[in-house]
């Protein structure tokens, strides 16, 4: 089931359907984290770490009680939406996947990653894959035959609040293995009212109480128990907007929750950890029995887990 959710300025839902989950193969077994058998990843477009920590977030603050974190990942260089989220779900850097840019490009001939995706090396694997998010440009992310389920924007943005109804949805009706969503909120309030705005507080705030929604939809699907929660963003930024090799541009927040991880735990007890967005989806291949291939520049963070065994 392909569904494309377009959305306007004037923010209407057009859906078009095609294709469907394509037939089960064999998935690898054992998984190295015994209780792991789906991801979930949140990324939360401009999410700037002081931000989020001075806002009113008890959803995410739970999570961090629950699993492991750090407020000092790094994104890469350019700080930009779409070439940091394609090294989040590629774990390579842009010099390798090549999505340096960050629009919608409407090309005849649609540019994919020069790597595999998340979703395509989990699509091998034998897993539903799934996205959900905010922004028209995460189209460069949609190659064909990788992604079982996709909803992004048509044309420009949608809001948080149409992100989560059809995340929701999806966790619910078709319990996907690999799911991606995307809420831009925090990114469009930065950049119209300014990053550290009291109404950025409010759209973090807001962004909050969606990933309460993406819980709930988690446990009515009898799925929570059974996921990798990993919650991200993009970039952090300041003024009215993000700039390649800025500290407070490049600096980004990092959860993980679910069986098998350390609860409450600090990832920066250890000094020599030092953790870039790419670590995330080698942290998914890993803990979903996926190759962790030599070209990652990306790390599985093992040191989130109880007794990991080693990649």
């Amino acid at each position: 089931m392909r569904r494309l959710f377009a959305c306007l300025l004037a923010i209407s839902l057009v859906t078009g359907s095609r294709a469907q989950f394509s037939a089960p193969v064999v998935k690898p077994v054992p998984h190295p984290i015994p209780g792991i058998e789906r991801v979930l990843i949140i990324g939360i477009d401009g999410l700037r770490p002081d931000r989020l920590l001075i806002a009113h977030t008890p959803v995410i603050r739970d999570l961090m009680k629950q699993g492991a974190y750090t407020m000092w990942m790094q994104t890469v260089a350019s700080a930009n939406t779409l070439p940091s989220f394609t090294s989040m779900l590629t774990a390579v850097m842009p010099a390798k996947h090549g999505i340096t840019w960050n629009k919608l490009l409407k090309f005849q001939a649609p540019e994919w990653p020069a790597r595999p995706t998340l979703f395509e090396m989990a699509h091998q694997g034998g897993y539903k894959t799934a996205m959900v998010a905010g922004k028209s440009k995460f189209r460069h992310l949609d190659k064909p035959g990788t992604i079982d389920f996709v909803s992004v924007p048509a044309e420009d943005r949608a809001t948080d609040q149409q992100v989560v109804v059809e995340a929701a949805r999806v966790i619910t009706e078709l319990k996907p293995d690999v799911l991606f969503v995307h809420f831009p909120g925090v990114d469009t309030v930065g950049h119209a009212k300014g990053w550290g705005s009291s109404e950025q507080l409010a759209a973090i705030e807001e962004a909050d109480a969606c990933v309460g929604r993406l819980l709930a939809a988690l446990d009515a699907a009898g799925t929570r128990s059974s996921t990798l929660i990993m919650l991200s963003a993009d970039h952090g930024g300041a003024g009215l907007t993000h700039q390649a090799d800025d500290a407070r541009s490049r600096t980004i927040p990092w959860i993980a929750v679910g069986p098998g991880v350390k609860q409450g735990y600090d990832l920066t007890q250890s000094r020599d950890l030092m953790m870039r967005t790419e670590d995330t989806c080698a942290t998914a291949c890993y803990v979903l029995g996926l190759p962790i291939m030599p070209y990652f520049d990306g790390t599985p963070v093992t040191l989130a887990f109880k007794d990991p065994p080693a990649p």
